[in-house]
């Protein structure tokens, strides 16, 4: 019997199986369809060390368990990140609310491609020399488009009469 003949026996098996176990400890679907598919993942990479018979089944069972192990700890991180990230962002927000809807305006009227350099140095906080990786051009030609978008980008929002904005160098 081949490797292959073997995962797929293990597979056609033991796959209700597994799938009643993830499903009873899992939130939703998706949960469920990733411990299924980490845990036959992991016993097609070892399927040497799958055992023989009704053992495989608590095999595979030791092997979803901790696959579930593993979502809680990632869960649980990025739920302690996301938490510290909504507090930076609380800690860095002005102090007085300030309607920003001239500035989303401003910057969804420029240009597909000023929008772009703009968005890499701003939101990404690409330098020059990224930026131009990012969209095919030489560094000293992504410092122009960048430049020139700032100027754009601050013509549009002087014409507005309710902004004051600095435009930053990035």
């Amino acid at each position: 019997m081949t490797h292959r003949d073997r995962f797929e026996a293990v597979y056609d098996a033991y796959y209700p199986a597994i799938h009643q176990y993830a499903a009873r400890r899992t939130g939703s679907p998706d949960d469920t369809a990733d411990v299924i598919s980490e845990t036959f993942l992991t016993a097609w990479r070892r399927i040497g060390e799958v055992p023989e018979g009704e053992r495989a089944l608590l095999w595979l069972y030791g092997v979803a368990r901790r696959v579930l192990a593993n979502q809680k700890r990632g869960a649980s991180r990025r739920a302690v990140l996301a938490e510290r990230l909504r507090d930076e962002l609380a800690a860095a927000r002005p102090g007085t609310p300030v309607d920003l809807e001239y500035v989303r305006t401003a910057f969804n009227d420029l240009s597909e491609r000023d929008r772009e350099v703009l968005a890499l140095a701003c939101w990404e906080e690409l330098t020059s020399e990224q930026i131009a990786k990012v969209v095919g051009c030489t560094a000293i030609a992504a410092r122009t488009r960048l430049h020139r978008a700032r100027k754009r980008l601050a013509t549009t929002l002087e014409r507005q009469p309710s902004s004051t904005i600095v435009m930053g160098e990035a």
